[in-house]
């Protein structure tokens, strides 16, 4: 398992937070996606072979955000 830490651009609400973990938690791979909209960022606990960070960014896209 790797942890990642992605800065988000645009959450700034728990609603916002909660739409990007459950976008990210869909990714095959992925343990564990936590969102904090009071630091602005992701982490994510994801097994590499699996899952890639240009997938994790992709769905964060997908949902509305950027990681930055």
């Amino acid at each position: 398992m790797v942890k990642a830490k992605f800065k988000v651009g645009g959450m700034d609400c728990a609603s916002c937070a909660l739409t990007i973990e459950k976008s990210v938690k869909q990714l095959k791979g992925v343990k564990e996606a936590k969102a904090s909209f009071a630091n602005g960022e992701l982490n994510v606990d994801y097994d590499p072979r699996a899952a890639k960070p240009e997938e994790i960014r992709k769905k964060v896209e997908q949902a509305g955000y950027s990681l930055i």
